[in-house]
């Protein structure tokens, strides 16, 4: 395993967790619909499916670098997922969204930063 964190390993870990987001729209949209509806369970089984590719892919990328360096970027995942709600479904984004953002972001680059 490697110490520094490569720009493929970056956009890796950064594509997976929008990945993850997709679990979050397709749940959303699933609850919209009549329960056990065609569209019910075509957007459940979707939510499965995505996370059935996100769990393959993560245990691929966790193959690949360090586990601290791995989970110091699950925080992404809340950020890209309150981004997805916003554009798709209108929620609105609140200023604690945007501090609880930067707080993540500041504890990515402050970790990452202490491993050079």
């Amino acid at each position: 395993m490697q110490n520094k964190l490569s720009t493929l390993h970056l956009f890796s870990l950064i594509g997976i967790n929008m990945l993850y987001a997709c679990v979050g729209v397709c749940t959303k949209l699933a609850s919209q619909q009549p329960t056990f509806s065609w569209m019910y369970i075509l957007f459940f089984g979707a939510a499965i499916a995505v996370m059935g590719l996100y769990a393959v892919l993560w245990q691929q990328i966790l193959k690949r670098i360090q586990l601290s360096t791995a989970y110091m970027f699950k925080g992404t995942a809340l950020i890209f997922t309150m981004l997805v709600a916003a554009l798709l479904f209108g929620e609105p984004i609140t200023t604690a969204n945007i501090i609880g953002s930067a707080i993540i972001i500041a504890g990515i680059v402050l970790l990452a930063r202490s491993d050079d």
